[in-house]
């Protein structure tokens, strides 16, 4: 199967490829600069730029499937506009080529005007792409837990370099995370899964936990104890203040990942646990792999 994985060089996207490879499929890497990418043996590599339909011409000829991987954080306050144009620039372009398949991986949370800027967008990427003339499958995901996360990343930092936290009540929402390696399964699973196609999943690990709970166990293997104390006065938007000073997470992705603690993402509906039996990795586990200790 001839398969195009956009985002590629991201978080995800560069552990899905050789997961992709491992299963006998040929890849096709996309990036914005190629000068910038070294990409594993046997994957082919074209330039193009989701913001610039232009450059996407001919990208997608020959291509049976594509992951949808891009979302852009990085652009600060503009993300949400950004991710809307590229995934519609994709959606038509896709299309016109004649895709049969694109797999999305979106950001879970229950749809409603109280979700965070950073999830309303993520599900706004989702209406946009669904649009298309293809079958597509959505994965939503909570928390990703893996060493080049994002949201690990700022957790990871928080936890071993406070030795207390005053925090806001999102502390104690509930979240749903999933180790990397549970994903990639899922990702690539849905492939060979006819009855994944233009469905939408919920992926997450096999516990349900507090920001709180992650915290420690996080710190507990940087062999650190946190005193983390919920103030009820406190913010999410003071909260970014004290996340700027003690992480090394750009601004622009802590912000949005800061004011999208306050939604419970907790996996509502299995059914993909049936279509893709995997084995999910305990979150204690995901976080000892994701810090690179021993097993």
């Amino acid at each position: 199967m001839n398969i195009l994985v956009t985002g590629a060089t991201g978080f995800v996207g560069s552990a899905l490829i050789p997961a992709l490879l491992d299963t006998g499929h040929q890849v096709t890497a996309m990036v914005r600069d190629m000068s910038r990418y070294d990409p594993p043996e046997g994957v082919q590599v074209v330039e193009a730029d989701l913001l610039d339909a232009a450059s996407l011409e001919g990208v997608f000829d020959g291509i049976d499937v594509v992951y949808y991987l891009v979302h852009s954080l990085q652009a600060g306050e503009r993300f949400a506009e950004r991710d809307r144009q590229a995934a519609t620039n994709f959606a038509d372009t896709a299309t016109a080529a004649g895709v049969t398949r694109v797999i999305y991986l979106g950001g879970l949370g229950e749809t409603g005007t109280e979700l965070s800027e950073h999830l309303r967008s993520r599900q706004e990427v989702e209406t946009v792409l669904a649009d298309g003339g293809y079958a597509l499958t959505t994965l939503r995901a909570a928390i990703i837990i893996g060493a080049e996360s994002s949201s690990f990343t700022m957790i990871r930092q928080l936890a071993g370099r406070l030795p207390v936290m005053l925090t806001p009540r999102w502390v104690r929402t509930p979240c749903q995370p999933i180790a990397l390696a549970d994903v990639l399964g899922y990702l690539v699973g849905v492939l060979d899964i006819p009855e994944t196609a233009g469905e939408t999943f919920e992926i997450g690990g096999p516990e349900v936990l507090s920001y709180e709970e992650i915290l420690k166990v996080t710190a507990r293997h940087l062999g650190k104890r946190p005193i983390i104390i919920p103030i009820p006065i406190l913010s999410p938007a003071l909260s970014v203040y004290w996340v700027d000073l003690v992480t090394d997470v750009p601004k622009a992705v802590a912000h949005p990942l800061i004011y999208g603690l306050k939604n419970p993402v907790v996996v509502s509906d299995n059914r993909i646990r049936e279509l893709v039996p995997i084995e999910l990795t305990p979150f204690d586990v995901a976080v000892e792999r994701a810090l690179g200790a021993p097993s």
